[in-house]
């Protein structure tokens, strides 16, 4: 299976289980690899046949800007799902990056990562 990979994609949401989450918002970062079998597309040089990755991109923005969810792992499940959509994407990892969750030690980056695909 051949990868397609977004990097960085960032968006406001408010996604959070506390109050001030879900009034002030805050910057998510979302990094997806879609499997799928890009071999038509190259054969073709058709982006018809293949995953047009600025759309996906747009509908990933859609979902973090969207109607708020508790859990980034709810959150990660919804992306993974729009991507699914796409006929050609067989398999999908998505890895959403909450960098300013309400942590209260020093920390980098908080992530969760999931893997669906249509089997």
């Amino acid at each position: 299976m051949d990868r397609v990979a977004l990097r960085g994609l960032k968006a406001r949401g408010h996604h959070g289980v506390f109050p001030e989450e879900r009034e002030k918002g805050q910057t998510f970062v979302v990094d997806l690899t879609l499997g799928l079998d890009t071999r038509p597309a190259a054969a073709d040089d058709d982006l018809a046949k293949t995953v047009h990755y600025g759309i996906v991109a747009e509908e990933v923005v859609a979902v973090v800007e969207g109607e708020p969810v508790d859990l980034v792992e709810t959150l990660a499940e919804r992306i993974a799902q729009v991507c699914l959509n796409h006929e050609e994407v067989q398999e999908v990892e998505v890895c959403v990056h909450k960098p300013q969750a309400p942590i209260t030690v020093p920390f980098d980056d908080v992530t969760v990562t999931i893997t669906r695909s249509r089997a």
